[in-house]
């Protein structure tokens, strides 16, 4: 914006209807936004906009008809700002926040998602302000993660986790049964357990060979594949026969278990699992998914295997929501362990020279006998393969040239597992050398990639600063895919890029982002915004990168429907379609099959509490972009009319029957409990328990509890059950817990004054008391 002067300008010419001679004597007026006086005033050369100001920062003027919106530092918060910027130029999930609001409803704090929208709203909306200042979403976040109170630099990646997994945990949704689908359920289908809800971060798959190892926990669901070649390629042919028949035998197992319920079989037990972080694959054998909680008596049932079956999605997993498959080989037995884990993110190591050197080595050997048996990885070369190796390996050594493609190659790179990281073999029941490697099961519609720049030890950190070089286009993961996945689009192009400048202990964010409106790349510092050229976005040291699958076909049949919707055929039928279907059409390149269940019930209606903003949450369609989008991806099912379902009206009115009358019930014979002086028994109750139950009561949660589990509150000392010292336990009377136990059963039973101790404390009274009488006399 150029000072306003009596010197001929030949961009002064081009601003609209307003002329040369007006914007002179308006230079000599006031600031239109604090009043000051000319001559030092600017104008705005936007066509049609006759904006004089004066510059100043508080009335920044320079963003307004700008595409992008900059943040405004609050204290130290480029951390923030950087990870907001790269997560709202994300489309998929941007436009949903956008054009999906009616979807964006909570009762849980601290609401993040409304603070997340009013941000996205501001930073995109057409009357946006010129900068904005994300203090709600910042207090929200602070109310969640103590560590990102104050004013300290924090770490961006662990700002997306935060951010992400609460955004998930407000916004997920129950997945309801497809309605073609019989009640049987299969392994590669069988519904997996809310992974994001019992985490505090969403998900990190950590390198196979990084140092950082000792780190990894070794838990998590399991899933069992029905084939995977790389376990098959490490079978030697003589025992292969053999292998392929117990593998048949543990899937059938499992397939049983799904279908019978985990009762039928006493010695796979499921348990209440976390998130994981890492895909490191379950010790054992695939049957035993993994440890049970310990019961201290196997006569009460374990917790309902059903409300632990359950799944949720919500935005957040549709997008970045992918599944890695981890293989571990025990080289002993042969026995090969299978586990399947999603993924939100993935965190690669950034290889130094001889590793680099190493990875192409192996690379080498692998192609040349995938079709081989694993004896025949390590068969002897060629004098020319062997001096060709050699001199590659030189190259790598004298070049530090590191790809993104060498990061995701050392990701899954097949790992020895020997020495003091040997393999806990359940077959065999010792530790065992063994072989690990990984591949993708199914890709994410974005994937979030984090290199691995800062190395924490006891005493310091690091930070590792080596170039990582990253391609704008055309990032393809076919190489890293199994055989068996059913993911169609492997290529992805960049979205955006985190960067960090400095040191491990302090530093500075800042973000390189591509504009979806204009395709054009700019750098986001805090206040400060800049259009950049690609290659400085390639030069760039990048921390976090998004990438978003693409695929022409995609563009080609959005292109399709929308001339469909131009010609608008007279039609009978008008059809309701998921406005968040029809988003994730737009902008994913994947959309999937039609599915209408955000806004159906299990019978077909319109749930009752979704009946007051229904219009918020479909679309009508003619009969004849219907007919083509249904051809094209099939789903459904599809609706023609809403009404209000009347099967759910009269369940939500018999649950919320159930509720006052269980409340009434606790709090009267707890306030008889509370009134007793010297209580004959007090039985204790699992806290974690009881505050499912409460929230269940109180409207917080849809599905009421499983069997009351003190599992985790109890010992076993001398044969004899007791509370663990510590333990999160509550007390109530004999009559409350015969109330709630005859509800929803379970147990361990455990009190804490037991009628025998009382009885004894009694007699031991009358005996002083007769003692003292007897004395007085």
């Amino acid at each position: 914006m150029p000072p306003v002067s009596s010197c001929d300008c030949p961009h002064l010419d081009c601003v609209g209807e307003i002329t040369k001679e007006e914007l002179i004597q308006k230079s000599h007026g006031q600031c239109q936004d604090c009043k000051v006086g000319g001559p030092n005033l600017w104008a705005c050369l936007e066509n049609g906009c006759a904006y004089v100001g004066c510059g100043e920062s508080h009335a920044d003027h320079s963003t307004v008809h700008s595409q992008v919106r900059i943040l405004r530092n609050i204290g130290n918060t480029c951390y923030m700002n950087a990870a907001l910027q790269a997560l709202s130029n994300c489309p998929p999930l941007t436009q949903f926040f956008l054009e999906c609001g009616g979807l964006v409803r909570t009762d849980k704090k601290p609401a993040l998602c409304k603070s997340y929208q009013k941000l996205v709203s501001d930073l995109w909306h057409k009357n946006r302000p010129s900068y904005v200042v994300p203090t709600n979403l910042f207090q929200g976040i602070k109310a969640i993660n103590p560590m990102f109170r104050g004013y300290s630099q924090q770490d961006s990646q662990e700002f997306l986790r935060c951010l992400m997994d609460q955004l998930h945990e407000e916004l997920k949704e129950l997945v309801a049964e497809p309605y073609d689908q019989s009640n049987s359920i299969t392994v590669d289908d069988s519904p997996m357990e809310d992974n994001h809800s019992q985490s505090d971060d969403f998900q990190s798959c950590e390198s196979c060979g990084s140092s950082e190892r000792a780190d990894n926990e070794v838990q998590g669901g399991n899933v069992l594949m029905d084939n995977t070649n790389e376990a098959e390629m490490l079978i030697p042919e003589q025992d292969e026969i053999q292998a392929n028949r117990e593998w048949q035998k543990e899937k059938n197992m499992i397939n049983d278990l799904y279908r019978s319920g985990v009762d039928s079989f006493p010695g796979i037990q499921m348990s209440n699992t976390t998130r994981p972080q890492s895909p490191v694959p379950m010790e054992g054998h695939i049957p035993k998914m993994s440890s049970s909680p310990p019961k201290a008596a196997s006569g009460w049932p374990s917790l309902n295997p059903n409300k632990r079956q359950k799944k949720y999605r919500s935005v957040i997993s549709d997008v970045f929501d992918g599944t890695i498959v981890s293989s571990v080989q025990c080289l002993t037995c042969d026995r090969v362990s299978v586990t399947l884990e999603n993924f939100q993110d993935i965190s690669l190591p950034i290889p130094g020279k001889e590793d680099l050197a190493k990875l192409h080595s192996s690379t080498h050997q692998t192609s040349l006998v995938k079709a081989g048996s694993c004896g025949e990885a390590y068969a002897p070369q060629g004098w020319i393969a062997f001096v060709m190796e050699y001199i590659k390996r030189i190259y790598l050594l004298c070049s530090s040239l590191v790809t993104l493609q060498d990061c995701l190659a050392a990701f899954f790179a097949r790992d020895e597992l020997k020495g003091d990281n040997m393999y806990s073999c359940e077959k065999c029941k010792k530790l065992r050398n063994g072989v690990k490697f990984c591949k993708v099961q199914s890709l994410p519609e974005i994937l979030c990639i984090h290199l691995k720049r800062f190395r924490h030890e006891l005493m310091f950190s690091t930070k590792i600063s080596t170039h990582v070089s990253f391609p704008l286009e055309g990032l393809d993961l076919q190489p890293f895919l199994a055989k068996d996945s059913s993911t169609q689009t492997t290529n992805y192009d960049l979205l955006s890029v985190i960067c960090h400048h400095g040191t491990a202990s302090s530093g500075h964010y800042i973000a390189y982002c591509r504009n979806d409106l204009n395709n054009l790349w700019y750098e986001f510092d805090d206040q400060s915004v800049t259009e950049v050229s690609e290659s400085c976005v390639q030069n760039a040291e990048a921390y976090v990168l998004f990438y978003k699958k693409s695929n022409e076909d995609a563009v080609k049949e959005r292109r399709r429907v929308s001339g469909l919707f131009n010609i608008m055929e007279p039609s009978l039928l008008q059809f309701y379609i998921s406005r968040q279907w029809l988003n994730k059409f737009k902008t994913f390149a994947e959309p999937g099959p039609i599915s209408n269940d955000d806004f159906l019930c299990s019978h077909g209606g319109v749930p009752p509490n979704k009946a007051t903003f229904i219009d918020d949450l479909v679309v009508m369609l003619p009969q004849n972009v219907w007919d083509h989008l249904y051809s094209r991806y099939g789903g459904g099912p599809a609706v023609n009319h809403l009404y209000v379902c009347h099967t759910c009206q009269i369940e939500i009115e018999k649950l919320e029957k159930r509720r006052k009358s269980e409340l009434d019930m606790f709090v009267r014979l707890n306030k008889a409990f509370q009134e007793e002086e010297s209580p004959v028994v007090i039985y204790c109750i699992s806290m974690q328990w009881f505050r499912d139950w409460e929230g269940f009561v109180k409207g917080k949660d849809n599905d009421p509890p499983g069997p009351i589990d003190n599992s985790k509150i109890a010992v076993n000392k001398n044969g004899y059950l007791t509370l663990k010292q510590g333990a999160d336990s509550g007390q109530i009377s004999e009559e409350t817990w015969n109330f709630l136990h005859s509800i929803y059963g379970g147990g361990p039973l455990l009190t804490v004054r037991p009628n025998i101790s009382h009885q004894e404390s009694e007699s031991s009274q009358s005996e002083e008391k007769i003692e003292v009488e007897t004395r007085s006399v």
